[in-house]
């Protein structure tokens, strides 16, 4: 499930729900940006230093082992 943040002036439809396919959507207010923790801050930061020094992952692979880890399995 994809999560999309749209911001609404409380009038007009915006754009992002109108560019949605027909279908049951779960609306809930955000009052806030969920910001992450240091820790989850640190792990972003090597990661994106990982993949600049070329030692990325495939994402395939990687969505392969979240699937694994969630129950989902490999595809």
């Amino acid at each position: 499930m994809e999560t999309k943040v749209i911001e609404w002036n409380g009038q007009e439809i915006p754009a992002g729900l109108r560019d949605l396919p027909p279908g049951r959507y779960l609306i809930e207010p955000l009052d806030e940006y969920l910001v992450p923790t240091s820790e989850e801050d640190a792990g972003i930061v090597a990661a994106l230093e990982e993949m600049d020094a070329g030692r990325g992952s495939p994402v395939e692979e990687v969505v392969n082992r979240a699937r694994a880890i969630l129950g989902g399995g490999a595809r």
